[in-house]
């Protein structure tokens, strides 16, 4: 990746420690993690070009280093689901756009295709630079379930995909994975390598504080990076 086209490196320049989701991706993507297919518009008419271009139904999400929290963001304008077409797309956009505008906030939107979580298992997989381990990469059950549940499991970084399945496999969660009810099995391998390319991540970028990835989903086709959250340390690295 150039210096041009690196996310870190573009949020140094405009002074964040914050990535937005897409300059996350865009990280995770040359990781070599699938991510769903997006676009970010900054005016309600060229997020709907861009739904039109993804095809329908999208979702559309604020695009800002100042939220971090999409979906509780300005009374749930941050996230909107299932968009069918380009009114509904407009729509979703001017209520972020006149969120932002209230706030006091630079924003724009991300428009990405829908996926059907329930094909899948929504899998968290995150990261964080411990100040007496190093680099240490979490793995549990995600989606709205991560801080119910709390089903976690943690590895040093970096490490192979044996022991990415290793910390996958001792969840409580992981019979879901393995198809739970007759339902198709998971691509459990593919799973595994998104755990190893965000401890890659952290050990080869001594900038990156701390990576959420949340949710994967994980199903017979592979593993999918539906959100990311990309925080840097304090400092140039």
């Amino acid at each position: 990746m150039s210096e041009s086209d690196d996310p870190v490196a573009a949020a140094r320049a405009d002074g964040r420690t914050t990535l937005t989701e897409a300059e996350a991706k865009a990280l995770l993507a040359n990781a070599g993690v699938a991510t769903t297919e997006f676009a970010v518009a900054d005016d309600p008419a060229a997020a709907a070009d861009a739904a039109a271009d993804i095809g329908f139904p999208v979702v559309l999400k604020v695009s800002s280093p100042s939220v971090a929290h999409k979906s509780e963001w300005a009374d749930g304008a941050g996230v909107a689901l299932g968009l069918a077409d380009r009114d509904a797309v407009e729509t979703a956009a001017e209520r972020v756009f006149d969120a932002a505008d209230a706030e006091g906030i630079d924003a724009e939107v991300l428009v990405e295709e829908a996926r059907d979580v329930d094909a899948g298992t929504e899998v968290i997989v995150g990261g964080l630079r411990d100040p007496s381990f190093g680099p240490v990469v979490l793995t549990g059950l995600g989606g709205v379930f991560t801080e119910v549940y709390e089903d976690t499991s943690h590895r040093l970084a970096p490490l192979d995909r044996g022991e990415a399945r290793e910390a996958i496999e001792e969840l409580t969660a992981a019979k879901l994975l393995a198809g739970y009810r007759g339902g198709p099995a998971a691509d459990v391998d593919a799973l595994a390598d998104v755990v190893c390319a965000v401890g890659d991540l952290l050990v080869e970028r001594e900038g990156i504080a701390e990576v959420d990835v949340n949710p994967v989903l994980a199903g017979a086709g592979g593993a999918v990076a539906l959100d990311a959250l990309v925080l840097l340390e304090d400092g140039e690295r």
